[in-house]
């Protein structure tokens, strides 16, 4: 994408800081009304009247969390900030501003960021998130996207990590494990196209895995719908790092055990088509793969009749005592310990 030779580009140079910051922010517009003060000053001013601000940040990195090579730079945008107003929706939250921080190194041109931010500003407009702040540096290497979500949420709704019971049902939003094959199809293609720069690749069997690797969507929607079944969940988290960490978080913080059932876990049918294709273990894929975002959560066995044949969710397992241990029961029905082979952001 940076190496169209016909495409004109403008040195970040020509702009300096706040040049380039007014360039990039000039079109925002205040959507909510708990943004007193956005864009302009030395700080945002927020009132959240009474309700409570819920606050989530994450650092992302080129070469650590994503490749411009198939990453591009608008979809790279809207996934930053899908990342982290999913943080904002697992708190039972609704999200409402966000700050946004870059440093780039002197190989990107002002028509590249321009590109991130169009994935950004897309991104806050569908999420009817602000943008009310951020910074810009340059960068030695490559390119770092730093994001702050806010949220707000009355103190009552707000759901933690440490609430799930013995006996609570594990339930999860959507499907899970088609973000990380669609990244397998995607280095898989890398690969081809490094050896043969000609050779086109045929995706189209593979949109729906690739979609949910470059252009997520956090579960903004699950709020309302819990609210409307009258269901507040004991304990939540969104699914960033992969099923089995997030199980383990839930319940390490809990201080509770788990069964979870390998049949009863949601896949999508393109997925279970494209691990037999690359002969890997759609349950490893499934429970390590992350970058999902959906939301795991626990209820009380009683709400199990308020979401049963509910096609936004699927119970998965069960809360047991924490001396019972966190299993994975398998189709075999054969106990496994679960463990996290996820998502390390601290592995090298």
């Amino acid at each position: 994408m940076l190496e169209d030779k016909n495409q004109a580009k403008t040195s970040l140079e020509n702009l300096g800081e706040f040049g380039l910051i007014e360039h990039l922010t000039k079109d925002l517009k205040i959507t909510q009304k708990s943004t007193v003060k956005g864009i302009g000053d030395d700080a945002a001013i927020l009132d959240f009247t009474d309700n409570k601000v819920v606050i989530s940040a994450d650092l992302l990195v080129e070469g650590v969390h994503f490749d411009l090579a198939y990453m591009p730079l608008k979809h790279l945008g809207y996934k930053a900030v899908v990342a982290n107003v999913s943080d904002i929706c697992a708190m039972n939250a609704t999200p409402t501003q966000i700050t946004v921080s870059l440093a780039v190194s002197n190989r990107f041109p002002l028509e590249a960021l321009e590109e991130l931010y169009a994935g950004i500003k897309l991104a806050a407009e569908i999420y009817k998130v602000d943008i009310v702040g951020g910074d810009t540096t340059s960068s030695q290497k490559g390119l770092l996207i730093s994001i702050t979500a806010i949220g707000e949420a009355k103190l009552n709704d707000i759901v933690y990590r440490n609430g799930a019971k013995p006996n609570d049902l594990l339930v999860v939003t959507g499907d899970l494990g088609a973000a990380y094959m669609g990244l397998q199809v995607l280095e898989r293609e890398k690969q081809v196209f490094q050896v043969n720069p000609n050779n086109q690749p045929d995706l189209e069997a593979y949109t729906y895995l690739i979609e949910r690797q470059l252009k997520p969507e956090a579960r903004k929607d699950i709020k309302p719908i819990l609210e409307k079944l009258e269901i507040k969940p004991t304990s939540m988290i969104d699914i960033s790092d992969g099923l089995s960490s997030e199980i383990l978080h839930l319940c390490k913080q809990s201080r509770v055990g788990c069964n979870l059932y390998e049949e009863k876990i949601p896949a999508d049918p393109q997925l279970i088509n494209v691990c037999e294709e690359f002969n890997i273990d759609i349950t490893t894929v499934a429970l390590n793969g992350g970058e999902d975002y959906e939301l795991l959560f626990t209820i009380k066995m009683d709400d199990f009749d308020k979401i049963k044949g509910n096609p936004n969710f699927t119970v998965i397992g069960h809360i047991t005592e924490a001396k019972e241990g966190i299993h994975l029961i398998t189709r075999e029905n054969t106990k496994i310990p679960l463990k996290a082979r996820g998502w390390n952001a601290l592995e090298e």
